[in-house]
């Protein structure tokens, strides 16, 4: 199967990895995780948590692997994904730009409890 070709062009994510996300659409709607991989050339996320886009995959005994059927977590894409806050409601991401010392820092708010991230 061919692979898509991808525009080059790298997209700033509102997402980043170890932020703690809730899936908005799909069959895994309303689920809770954390992302442990981004793919920005793609626009994707993986998401580990209990009930979020998982398949089983059937892997042959090896001299490394015993074989057996493995579950796998499947990439999410970041539009499907929304940060979430301490009390587990899903918010939109502004970015506040402050000057401390000539340089610029980026904090990441979420708009609906204006909780800090990072």
């Amino acid at each position: 199967m061919a692979r898509k070709k991808t525009n080059n062009k790298r997209v700033k994510l509102h997402i980043k990895k170890d932020d703690r996300v809730m899936v908005m659409t799909g069959e895994s709607k309303g689920a809770i995780g954390v992302v442990t991989k981004i793919f920005p050339d793609t626009q994707r996320a993986i998401v580990e948590g209990e009930e979020i886009k998982k398949v089983k995959r059937h892997v042959r005994p090896s001299a490394e692997s015993p074989g057996g059927i493995f579950e796998k977590e499947l990439p999410i894409h970041v539009s499907n994904l929304m940060l979430v806050g301490s009390d587990d409601q899903p918010s939109k991401v502004k970015v506040k730009r402050e000057k401390v010392d000539g340089k610029t820092k980026l904090t990441r708010i979420l708009k609906k409890t204006q909780e800090v991230i990072d």
